[in-house]
């Protein structure tokens, strides 16, 4: 949670909503997550506005596609550039936990 809360307070949102997407993508296992805008300003502690700014800003650069509630991944590769650096320490963390499911290829 620590973690987290340094994220939200120290990086830009298209940082953090990469950092989402790709969380969610590990545990979904599908390259199509359904989630609305709302929900992703809650979590990402931010106005819907602003997460359909970022979300505008990761389409444009290809990384992934967003229509009506659905998010498809496109570039996963990218996706992990485009997100900070605690995509990766929390990765790590998770990891480690016995029945954690496998992170997404």
């Amino acid at each position: 949670m620590a973690q987290t809360a340094a994220c939200n307070r120290v990086h830009e949102v298209e940082q953090r909503l990469a950092r989402w997407l790709l969380t969610l993508h590990d545990l979904v296992v599908a390259d199509q997550i359904i989630m609305t805008h709302e929900f992703l300003s809650i979590m990402l502690g931010t106005r819907r506005t602003t997460v359909t700014i970022a979300a505008g800003m990761l389409q444009d650069e290809g990384l992934i596609e967003y229509k009506r509630g659905k998010v498809h991944i496109l570039d996963r590769k990218g996706l992990e550039k485009a997100a900070c650096e605690c995509y990766g320490s929390l990765r790590q963390f998770v990891a480690r936990i016995p029945f954690a499911p496998p992170p997404a290829k």
